[in-house]
């Protein structure tokens, strides 16, 4: 892919496009080994390309890894809460991010952003629909009758019948874990509210094979390795 080296420049450290011909008007540019001046010459994202001595890693899309923390909302904007996009905005403020999958505000966990429109699709599509693990805590003990309403398919209070979901009992009985194939609004909460069970607590650990990082505390990020992204690709099928 070529594009102009001052968007290069741009999307690659994150500055405006003034700032990267800055850079360029300065002298601090290199392309190949070659210093240029010129914003308007052709590079392709493998291109070696340094400022200061230091090579620019140009990337198409970001993959971000998110531990939301209670009380921020999994929205790109809102007027009265922080979002999840808040938190990471000043590491990508030239990013148009947003979370692929949600949270509730009162939920913690894996939240995953990015500005690649075509991978939130694979990977939230229903035919596609990635897994995702969780932790939940709950107001009183479930059964082994419950366990099998969730493995065939539990239908809620306004008669849309679910998919079959997994429920794992733990060594403690108010806390279990929950794997889900599919992307219905409050549905953990609204299964176990057909068996009369109040959710005490959620947290996402795991969007397909992947783990939330367990050295990132309520409101830490990272990106994504490749072999991470590798394995929630395959998980969707769009490899």
């Amino acid at each position: 892919m070529l594009m102009r080296l001052d968007k290069f420049l741009s999307d690659g450290l994150e500055i405006s496009r003034q700032d990267a011909k800055k850079l360029l008007g300065k002298g601090q540019v290199t392309v190949d080994g070659a210093v240029v001046k010129k914003g308007d010459i052709k590079v392709k994202d493998d291109t070696v390309v340094t400022v200061s001595g230091r090579k620019v890693e140009y990337k198409e899309f970001v993959y971000i890894m998110l531990n939301k923390p209670v009380g921020v909302v999994s929205a790109t904007d809102d007027k009265n809460d922080v979002t999840v996009v808040d938190l990471v905005k000043k590491d990508y403020p030239k990013r148009n991010l947003f979370p692929a999958g949600r949270l509730d505000k009162t939920s913690t966990g894996f939240v995953l952003l990015t500005d690649d429109g075509v991978f939130a699709h694979d990977i939230l599509a229903p035919k596609k629909h990635v897994s995702k693990e969780y932790t939940v805590t709950l107001y009183a003990p479930i059964n082994d009758e419950i366990i099998e309403k969730f493995n065939s398919g539990v239908t809620l209070a306004d008669g849309t019948l679910l998919k079959s979901a997994v429920l794992q009992a733990t060594d403690n009985p108010l806390v279990v874990k929950v794997i889900l194939k599919q992307g219905v609004y409050h549905q953990i909460k609204r299964m176990f509210g057909v068996f009369d069970i109040g959710v005490n607590g959620l947290h996402r650990t795991h969007i397909g094979t992947v783990a939330l990082d367990d050295s990132l505390a309520g409101g830490d990020y990272r990106e994504l390795t490749a072999e991470e992204l590798e394995k929630i690709y395959s998980q969707s099928g769009a490899n």
